[in-house]
């Protein structure tokens, strides 16, 4: 991440999802730089996607990109944008950063996938907390709970910057709408594995990671 430079007001945004990243990405998730076209690949779905450093950090970590390619980060031929963009990032699923979007797509992404019968292919998507102000959250919260999306998987990170949240209000929300629900210190790699691991049968599944307030 070091690498990166000239985003530094989204710098909170990066580094509150390094350690979610990272587990996902080394311990979860069923895709590999050969297999990002597999039809039957996991999926993850950046919707944090204005503070990507650490997306593309990690990206880089694992192969899917040049580690060459961090350096140029943010400049005008570099393909590493301020928001990932799903044609240039070699491994994003979808280009991200307008707040509200990535979990409404992550639940039609399962539904097209369970249509498809690629009934092995798991969906993760990665929000903000304060994105969970976003009406059309609300939707597709409700929604995946009652339709038992139970291969849609949802991390939020709890860094208490919602404007119209409360301190233990983020996994009620979804457990009221049907959704299996844990909340994990975001710094805690095995907690972290751990939580992903959890079964849920027929159900969708929210992990809250909290991490340190994001102007503390």
């Amino acid at each position: 991440m070091s690498l990166m430079t000239g985003d530094e007001k989204h710098g909170p945004a990066a580094t509150s999802t390094l350690d979610v990243l990272w587990v996902l990405y080394d311990k979860v998730l069923r895709v590999r730089p050969g297999t990002v076209d597999d039809p039957g690949r996991d999926r993850f779905l950046l919707s944090k996607g204005h503070g990507p450093m650490a997306y593309y950090a990690v990206l880089a970590a694992k192969g899917f990109v040049p580690v060459e390619w961090l350096g140029g980060f943010g400049e005008y031929e570099s393909r590493l944008g301020h928001h990932p963009d799903r044609v240039l990032v070699p491994g994003a699923e979808i280009g991200s950063g307008s707040l509200g979007h990535g979990l409404p797509i992550a639940v039609g992404t399962a539904l097209g996938l369970r249509a498809q019968g690629l009934d092995d292919a798991a969906v993760w998507v990665l929000v903000g907390d304060a994105e969970l102000d976003e009406g059309s959250n609300h939707e597709a919260i409700a929604f995946a709970g009652a339709a038992g999306i139970e291969r849609l998987h949802t991390v939020v990170i709890d860094n208490l910057s919602a404007t119209y949240g409360r301190a233990g209000g983020i996994a009620a929300r979804f457990e009221a709408a049907g959704w299996s629900t844990l909340s994990v210190d975001g710094r805690d790699h095995a907690a972290l594995c751990e939580a992903f691991d959890a079964p849920h049968p027929g159900r969708p599944h929210v992990v809250v990671a909290r991490v340190e307030p994001k102007f503390s």
